[in-house]
């Protein structure tokens, strides 16, 4: 693969440029790089739920991609955990506190309310999630209407920003299309542009259908998904779907990096939940949304087969985010006004989900309102509140100086989700079962192996870069928090 500018780019930075190696299934490197990868996210999907899918069907897609694959038991996404930081976590390399992606639904100090002329106190909710579509009752209805954007001042001048805007470091997409190549990406909601990147030029094309637009019960996701499924199936036809959203030119060749996600499997377990009282604990309902991801990925494979392309391509399965409880019986449903009501000191923004974001009016408040949740840590179904010293070193950044910063973080008991709504679980938070996710890189020529260590989904995207041959030292997040591939992959470009 011609990768000049990347080269040039280097020798410009004084870093030299080192090939990547592809690994053979003698578990030695051999010449030259992959010509493709494509990204997965089931989202919600656990390492536990591999094992029991891989176990109750043996013979299934899933299975046979872990046969020829590297598999991370242990592998941690972003925390908070919500889809928004979890994706931007895979495709920069690096966690909320230096990307400034917190979730879909924060606040920040240096923006403004949409169509506010950055007039008045700066501070406002940044809300990135449907209702920045110009109608989420239709699943494509143009994409991102700029008057439903939040603003703020860009050189001295007003502007909305655009999700992709708001990232403060490069993705993987951006290093591939600035070495010459194509890439497509396929989301729940247009906010997705986010994986754009910074500049904008990440994309070549992408595919937003709005979630929002249909009922989140597993009949109605099941054809959302079938959507992104024929979006991939499309690309590797080297062909795009009709509602692309192009960004970069017309498609005209297979990406080299394509991906997106599943809904199925996380609106089953939201909805129905696992069948804690069997031996393998997957209910019916989380039955039927993997047996659609599974015959989704071997069409998948079908298609790269056919093409002639399955051994040039690496299919990345990570998820974004888990799913938490996993056992329904820890399931506690709290009204996230009893968060709100028991914080005793002015705030400016709360956000909830099995976890709760807060932002002070006044950073001088954080000790007493953490003083005053704790009082009332048992009916508000409180584990702990991370802020202080404690949440600077624990890698969440410093509200002292970041104005995205929340300024403290409540994590509840394992089962509990702040809200009002009827479902069996959620996820955002920092447990285990939300954080703990499936994670595997499968190719023909992989030798299967399974590492039991701790890993991070961060460490996804140096690691596609270098099966890509394209060095990874440019991944800008990645770089700044020392992230590298992941093991198995020291061998790629570096």
């Amino acid at each position: 693969m011609a990768v000049l500018s990347t080269i040039l780019a280097l020798a410009a930075l004084g870093v030299p440029y080192h090939a990547a190696a592809a690994w053979g299934s003698n578990g030695t490197s051999s010449n030259g790089t992959f010509k493709h990868v494509m990204m997965i996210s089931v989202d919600g999907m656990h390492p536990s739920d591999v094992a029991k899918w891989i176990a109750l069907r043996p013979q299934s897609n899933i299975s046979q991609l872990i046969e020829h694959a590297y598999q991370y038991t242990d592998a941690y996404t972003s925390a908070p955990s919500d889809s928004f930081p979890g994706t931007v976590a895979q495709y920069t390399g690096a966690t909320p506190r230096t990307t400034g992606i917190w979730y879909d639904d924060t606040w920040d100090w240096t923006f403004w309310p949409p169509s506010s002329n950055c007039s008045g106190p700066p501070g406002a909710n940044v809300l990135f999630d449907e209702t920045i579509d110009y109608n989420s009752t239709e699943l494509f209805s143009g994409g991102i209407d700029p008057a439903h954007l939040p603003q703020s001042l860009v050189n001295g001048t007003c502007q909305p920003i655009y999700p992709h805007q708001r990232l403060r470091v490069n993705t993987i997409f951006e290093l591939i299309t600035a070495a010459g190549y194509q890439t497509a990406y396929t989301d729940k909601h247009p906010a997705y542009d986010v994986v754009r990147g910074p500049s904008g030029t990440g994309l070549t094309v992408g595919y937003f259908p709005e979630i929002a637009a249909v009922n989140t019960t597993l009949s109605e996701i099941i054809p959302y998904d079938q959507l992104h499924v024929n979006a991939w199936l499309d690309w590797i036809n080297a062909t795009t779907p009709v509602n692309t959203t192009i960004f970069n030119g017309n498609l005209t060749e297979v990406p080299t990096l394509f991906g997106g996600n599943f809904q199925s499997l996380s609106v089953a377990q939201k909805t129905i939940g696992y069948d804690n009282d069997t031996s393998n604990s997957l209910s019916a309902g989380l039955i039927e949304a993997f047996e659609f991801v599974d015959s989704s990925i071997g069409a998948v494979i079908n298609d790269l087969k056919a093409k002639n392309l399955y051994d040039d391509t690496v299919i990345v399965v990570a998820s974004k985010h888990g799913q938490a409880p996993i056992q329904r019986s820890l399931y506690r449903a709290i009204d996230p006004t009893a968060v709100n009501n028991n914080t005793g000191v002015p705030y400016a923004w709360i956000t909830t989900d099995d976890i709760a974001l807060i932002w002070l009016n006044s950073s001088s408040d954080t000790a007493k309102c953490r003083e005053n949740l704790l009082a009332n840590a048992t009916a508000v179904g409180i584990l702990d509140v991370i802020y202080g010293h404690n949440l600077t070193h624990s890698g969440f950044g410093n509200p002292q100086i970041d104005p995205a910063v929340p300024n403290l973080i409540v994590q509840p008991d394992l089962g509990v989700v702040y809200t009002t709504s009827v479902k069996d679980a959620e996820h955002g938070g920092l447990s285990y079962d939300d954080r703990v996710v499936a994670c595997f890189l499968s190719n023909p020529s992989f030798e299967k192996k399974t590492f039991n260590q701790t890993v991070y989904t961060t460490q996804v995207a140096p690691t596609v870069l270098g099966l890509l041959g394209i060095v990874h030292p440019l991944l800008q997040g990645a770089a700044s928090e020392g992230v590298t591939t992941l093991p198995g992959f020291t061998s790629l470009a570096s």
